[in-house]
């Protein structure tokens, strides 16, 4: 019995050396962020959509209840890639389009591109002697080529430089780029025709195999950051994966909607006492549609599941891909949407679905707010919003060699700045307080790397947004929020409302009037935030 009870000790002396000596080596580090996806869409989040391999990361890492990021997809990107508010880097805002000047008379907060005086994670992580990789959406500038990937720390890139593209037939200027190089053609890296998601997936793991393979960068630890742009619109996908799905969403919005909440329930994502908001006001009940509106409402959710199924089914090969190279135990790889379901469409969607060729030539078709509804289950408001509708995330840590499985859900309040203190963190690097000459400002976020190890967070200070007059302050259990407390003409701090998130994560009781003294507070410490990040002028 001594022997046994002897070597079960050493067995786990063993294992817990190894662990410590795996979770020494700097790590490498993949950073997935999708596109307009919603809160509940993946499985392990709530949704039906098939997402087994982003549900295994989740099971097999830490999962985050409470994540925000900032609303809108460039303003998004450019804290993620930066670790500060949008307004600090020139998009407090959006990033100006191909061949538009939009936003260079603006203040520097809104100039539209990513500016001189921010770092990149690629900045960072380059000269701490990591390879640094993109695939996918840049769209932090496109109107000069100092703007684009390569020439802010990338050492390789493939993907679309100025934001959404179609799916099989991207053209200039919302093409593919490979290097700084525009792609007229881009060929199918698959069996099946040309999709951006599996050219970015693909090109990916090129770019790890040309890395792992090369004597002067297969010692080194690499950073890849993957960009999917599905699920934005155009809602375009394989008809594999549509028919998958083609009448599955025959049920409607409204019982979508309480099959989801039911399921987030049962995950512990939310409470058992969590309302559902009530369906958007502009959105009619499905029961009204006549029967082909409903079939084309099916067909439209049905093609962005399949989006949704083909990034799982994407990340699942790049996962194979890792463990094939030996590379998986020491990688941490995060998954996140950028901002929530996207209403822009009308109520119910718009362009071409049931053609298939006018279909995946449409540039803009999307499913509408009556989908997004479903897809942010079970708040409201969407994408451009500072509600948690429009700026809550799934978000998921997984990093064999550095974290502790959680069965619970991490319920501590984080947010996109927290990103690149993290990274950072598990690099074992700096932050420059310079960068080619450019004083950079400090970092607000702190490092996740506590929540890793099974410990809190401890956050002391409050998160902050504000996009497109829509801003939120997040401080404890409190959410001050509002619709238009910023607008250029002048701030209107009478429309901010507050909540107690941990009783009304759904945000339906609104307690400004009653608690006036933390109104005033959170205002007070908004104001303050506002006036250093250059929220104004706007």
């Amino acid at each position: 019995m001594i022997r046994k009870i002897l070597a079960s000790l050493t067995c786990l002396v063993v294992c817990l050396v190894a662990f410590t000596a795996q979770a020494a080596d700097r790590p490498n580090i993949i950073l997935i962020m999708v596109d307009d996806m919603g809160f509940s869409d993946i499985g392990c989040y709530g949704g039906e959509i098939e997402t087994p391999n982003i549900d295994a990361l989740a099971a097999g890492g830490v999962r985050f209840s409470q994540f925000y990021n900032s609303g809108r997809c460039c303003p998004t990107r450019a804290t993620l890639m930066t670790g500060l508010h949008p307004q600090q880097t020139g998009i407090g805002w959006m990033t100006n389009p191909p061949g538009d000047t939009r936003g260079y008379s603006k203040p520097p907060a809104y100039q539209g591109y990513l500016n001189r005086k921010c770092v990149t994670l690629a900045e960072v992580l380059k000269p701490a002697g990591y390879a640094t990789l993109m695939t996918g959406k840049w769209h932090l500038g496109f109107n000069a080529q100092d703007r684009w990937p390569l020439q802010r720390g990338f050492d390789k890139f493939f993907g679309c430089v100025s934001g959404a593209t179609r799916f099989f037939h991207p053209v200039v200027p919302r093409g593919m780029t490979f290097g700084n190089e525009d792609i007229e053609t881009p060929a199918s890296t698959t069996d099946r025709r040309f999709y951006t998601t599996d050219a970015y997936t693909d090109y990916a793991i090129r770019f790890l195999n040309e890395h792992q393979q090369a004597k002067e960068t297969q010692d080194k630890p690499f950073f890849l950051y993957l960009a999917y742009t599905a699920p934005h619109w155009p809602l375009q996908a394989h008809e594999e994966e549509i028919r998958k799905y083609r009448g599955k969403y025959k049920i409607g919005w409204d019982e979508l909607r309480k099959q989801r909440l039911a399921k987030q329930k049962e995950l512990g994502l939310l409470p058992e006492d969590t309302q559902l908001s009530p369906r958007d006001s502009e959105v009619p009940p499905w029961e009204t549609l006549s029967e082909k509106k409903q079939d084309e409402m099916d067909l439209k959710m049905a093609i962005y599941a399949a989006m949704v199924d083909r990034v799982d089914q994407n990340i699942g090969k790049l996962v194979s891909s890792l463990k094939a190279s030996g590379q998986y135990e020491n990688t941490l790889i995060l998954f996140l949407s950028d901002n929530g379901g996207c209403a822009e469409g009308g109520v119910l969607g718009r362009g071409e679905f049931y053609d298939v060729e006018k279909r995946n030539l449409d540039h803009s078709n999307s499913y509408g707010k009556a989908w997004a509804n479903a897809s942010n289950t079970p708040f409201r408001l969407y994408k451009h919003f500072a509600h948690e509708g429009g700026t809550s995330t799934p978000f998921i840590m997984h990093w064999p060699a550095g974290i502790i499985p959680e069965k619970r859900w991490i319920t501590e309040p984080a947010q996109l700045i927290d990103i690149m203190p993290t990274l950072i963190d598990v690099a074992e690097t700096k932050y420059p307080e310079t960068f080619n000459g450019n004083p950079i400002p400090a970092l607000d976020g702190i490092s996740l790397r506590p929540i890793m190890q099974g410990d809190p967070l401890n956050r002391t200070e409050p998160i902050f947004i504000e996009h497109e007059s829509n801003a939120f302050v997040r401080a404890g259990n409190w959410k001050l929020v509002g619709r238009g407390v910023s607008p250029a003409k002048g701030y209107q701090p009478q429309k901010w409302e507050l909540y107690d998130v941990q009783l009304d994560r759904t945000e339906l009781n609104n307690l400004a009037e009653r608690r006036r003294a933390i109104v005033d507070d959170l205002v007070q410490k908004w104001e303050v935030w506002a006036k250093r990040v250059g929220v104004y002028p706007k």
